[in-house]
C-alpha cells in the first residue's frame, strides 16, 4: 500500500476528515495544508486507519476536539476590561505585581 492511501480507513475517519478540513479550509488555511492537517487529526483521534475484524479497533479519544476553546484564551482576551468585576481586576494587578517582584529576584540572584 503506498503512502498517502486512504483505503485502510472507514467511512466514517474519511467523513471526520472532510469535515475537519472544510473547517480549516473557512479559516483560511490552503487546500493541501487543510487536508494534511484534517488527517493528522484523524490519526491522533482514532489511532490511523482502522481495519477490519473483531478485536482489532482501538478506543477513538476526543483529545484535540476538547482543546479548541480553551489554548489562546479568546474568550477571556476578548472581553473588555470594563465588563471585568472589580475583585477580577483586583486579583490581575496583584499576579502581574507579584510576577514582576519574581522576575526581579531571579536576574539579581538575591532577594530584596
Amino acid at each position: 500500500m503506498p503512502r498517502g492511501d486512504k483505503s485502510s480507513y472507514t467511512g466514517k475517519q474519511k467523513r471526520m476528515a472532510e469535515h475537519i478540513e472544510e473547517g480549516y479550509e473557512k479559516r483560511g488555511t490552503p487546500k493541501d495544508e487543510a487536508e494534511r492537517r484534517a488527517w493528522a487529526t484523524v490519526n491522533k483521534e482514532t489511532g490511523g486507519g482502522n481495519k477490519s475484524g473483531s478485536g482489532r479497533g482501538v478506543p477513538d479519544t476526543n483529545v484535540s476536539a476538547k482543546k479548541g476553546g480553551r489554548i489562546g484564551g479568546k474568550a477571556s482576551a476578548s472581553r473588555p476590561a470594563a465588563a471585568r468585576s472589580r475583585s477580577a481586576k483586583k486579583a490581575a494587578a496583584t499576579r502581574k505585581r507579584t510576577a514582576t517582584k519574581r522576575s526581579a529576584t531571579r536576574n539579581t540572584g538575591r532577594r530584596k
